[in-house]
């Protein structure tokens, strides 16, 4: 059994500016992104520019912060936001919803679609594969931060793991590991290696639809449920649920897209 490192939130300090791990790994997934989609460029040349591909990262930056914080607060601990208003803002402590985030990226694609003449689908597609790995490093922010831990488990699970900020010293699942396995290393590698070749519009993000949805329900299985709007009190937890409709929007996304002629 392992206690949990409890490291310290915040990474380096400046005088009185403190930048935490948390948001550290945020500029990693936007790094990773620019890196990767830059490598994407040269593998569809004429697609996109270097310099859209900065002003899509600027979308999606805007999506996912204030997409992730509004999902957290409304899906998550609406009571809590409601009593404490002035801790929406606070994004540096932790706090972003997956799939408020997702919503808040699909707008914002839209609007930098309309802005440069893009096909919504094309754009998405492109965009799929270099989604994962930042999940991974939003999850690993997680276990620096000690948040979102597992259910407890068995003491003799090798990795299991003493989380104090539990309040309960009970041996649990490192679930964010599990989430930065799943839904970031593996789901990376398939998405990487399907869209080597040219899919139908929309495969792509048919397949990322499906294997977040699908990652996301089984790690939930290990992972302390959220209380969200409905409380603790259901068989499957709010993460399960946000997920389905994904899942059920990526099957429909697959098969429309192949019943169409590649691009």
């Amino acid at each position: 059994m392992l206690l949990h490192p409890q490291f310290d939130p915040i990474a380096f300090s400046f005088g009185p500016l403190s930048v935490r791990w948390y948001g550290l790994m945020y500029l990693v997934a936007f790094v990773q992104f620019i890196l990767l989609g830059r490598l994407r460029i040269k593998n569809r040349s004429g697609f996109l520019s270097t310099e859209q591909l900065d002003d899509l990262l600027f979308y999606g930056m805007l999506g996912v912060i204030l997409g992730g914080r509004l999902g957290q607060v409304l899906f998550y601990e609406p009571g809590y936001y409601l009593a404490n208003p002035l801790e929406i803002l606070a994004v540096w402590k932790g706090g972003m919803s997956f799939h408020g985030g997702f919503l808040g990226v699909l707008v914002a694609m839209g609007l930098w679609t309309r802005k440069h003449g893009k096909h919504w689908f094309d754009v998405m597609d492109f965009v799929a594969p270099l989604v994962p790995l930042g999940l991974a490093a939003g999850r690993i922010g997680n276990f620096i931060n000690g948040e979102l831990w597992g259910r407890v488990a068995d003491p003799s699970l090798p990795w299991a793991m003493v989380f104090p900020q539990s309040g309960d010293m009970q041996p649990r699942h490192p679930s964010q590991l599990y989430h930065v396995g799943l839904e970031g290393v593996v789901l990376f590698v398939i998405l990487w290696l399907y869209s080597r070749q040219p899919k139908p519009r929309a495969a792509v993000s048919g397949i990322f639809l499906i294997g977040y949805g699908a990652f996301r329900f089984i790690t939930e299985f290990f992972r302390e449920p959220d209380h969200g709007i409905f409380g603790q009190s259901y068989i499957i937890s709010m993460g399960q649920w946000l997920s389905l409709p994904m899942i059920l929007a990526g099957v429909a996304m697959l098969v429309f897209a192949y019943r169409k002629k590649p691009l």
